[in-house]
């Protein structure tokens, strides 16, 4: 009797260990495949995870990139950091080094310098400037309004009272300009959309009986974003009737919460979904040729900060790959004992397996049958019975 125990307690633990060793080489397959399979084959985005645009133009003409600074403002804008902080101290220095040589050329024409051996009541333009460094200290002190007391302009030169005009003038310009695109530029809607984030992986699943796609956003600031709209776009490459083979065309992707896609009450994490439907560019997929698909999908969501009043986009695009089907959200939002909402963004991404119809083709025709079921009526009072047909005339 023992002996029947141990043998069995035995096989349980061998087929434990075996059901183990089973998962674990398929988490190791699945890892393998995620991480060197999908990275050999990864497609070409136009807009990337965090909204940048993968495009870059070629063959532009000489003359069209001077209209760049038509708009010097935006240009300026647009520049990475580096390059303009390198613009930022440049005008400085360059205005301070420019106007400090204008001044040295000022007392060296009146000749003010010590080089000339002055009199004892000769008055200079500018008092104590005995050279190029001086001349440049005095230029900063200007520009910047210091004015230690130590040099200043006299009434002896007029032509050095016009250039102190213009280069305080011309000083006003260059702080304004500059001081204004780098503020401009730490407070452009671009940063502040940064907080607002999209899923990784958008999903395939039914949602009130119908066949969705859905994606999660959610807005990591307490302030809301007002006015919210959220769309998106299917790219793709086609072949028209006549031939022509149009690389990234456009399809409009309608995305709906409960209350529509306008003025979003965008308090909490919300999840966006298309429905699946005959007019949507997903009806002819199924799961099992989702893979094999060549597109983009981009989504978009604009809508104005609550604190700046700025408008903002904020985009991101799944890939195939990024599509799962068959799968759900999993909830983040609970309800604490204290009566307050709680959001848990551990659980942001993450997704859980549902059963789900293979194709959005096979759920309509289902449907359809079932409707067409309903339309008939059952007689149970109805026997078939039969009867012999016979020929009661005679030759």
């Amino acid at each position: 009797m023992e002996l029947s125990v141990g043998c069995g307690t035995r096989d349980h633990v061998d087929l434990e260990i075996r059901v183990f060793t089973e998962r674990m080489f398929k988490q190791l397959r699945k890892w393998f495949v995620t991480h060197f399979s999908g990275h050999s084959r990864q497609r070409a985005r136009l807009v990337s995870k965090d909204g940048r645009c993968n495009i870059e133009f070629g063959n532009v003409y000489v003359q069209s990139r001077f209209i760049f600074f038509v708009d010097i403002w935006t240009t300026v804008l647009d520049l990475k950091w580096r390059y303009k902080m390198t613009i930022f101290i440049s005008a400085f220095l360059g205005s301070w080094f420019l106007f400090g040589l204008l001044w040295y050329v000022v007392a060296y024409v009146h000749k003010d310098l010590p080089e000339f051996h002055p009199p004892d009541n000769h008055t200079p333009c500018v008092e104590n400037i005995n050279g190029m460094t001086s001349a440049f200290l005095f230029s900063l002190e200007t520009q910047v309004t210091i004015g230690y007391g130590f040099r200043c302009v006299t009434e002896q030169c007029v032509t050095a009272i016009f250039l102190l005009i213009f280069q305080s003038i011309l000083g006003v310009v260059i702080n304004s300009f500059m001081c204004g695109a780098i503020l401009a530029k730490i407070s452009r809607p671009k940063k502040c959309a940064k907080t607002i984030t999209f899923s990784k992986n958008a999903v395939i699943s039914k949602r009130g009986g119908k066949l969705c796609l859905l994606i999660r956003v959610a807005n990591l600031r307490k302030s809301l974003l007002i006015g919210g709209h959220i769309y998106g776009k299917l790219l793709k490459t086609t072949v028209t009737p006549e031939g022509e083979t149009i690389i990234l065309d456009q399809t409009n992707i309608n995305f709906v919460v409960d209350a529509g896609n306008e003025n979003l009450f965008f308090i909490s994490p919300m999840t966006i979904y298309h429905i699946i439907d005959h007019n949507s560019p997903f009806f002819h997929m199924a799961a099992e040729t989702l893979s094999q698909q060549d597109f983009e999908l981009v989504v978009f969501l604009d809508g104005t900060v609550e604190s700046t009043s700025a408008t903002c986009q904020v985009r991101t695009s799944y890939v195939p790959e990024e599509v799962l089907w068959g799968y759900r959200f999993v909830p983040i939002v609970s309800k604490t004992k204290e009566g307050k909402y709680r959001v848990d963004f551990h659980n942001f991404g993450k997704t859980v397996q549902v059963e789900t119809p293979h194709c959005a083709m096979c759920l309509y025709n289902e449907k359809d049958a079932r409707t067409r079921t309903k339309l008939g009526y059952d007689n149970p009072n109805f026997a078939l019975s039969e009867v012999n047909e016979t020929d009661d005339t005679e030759m």
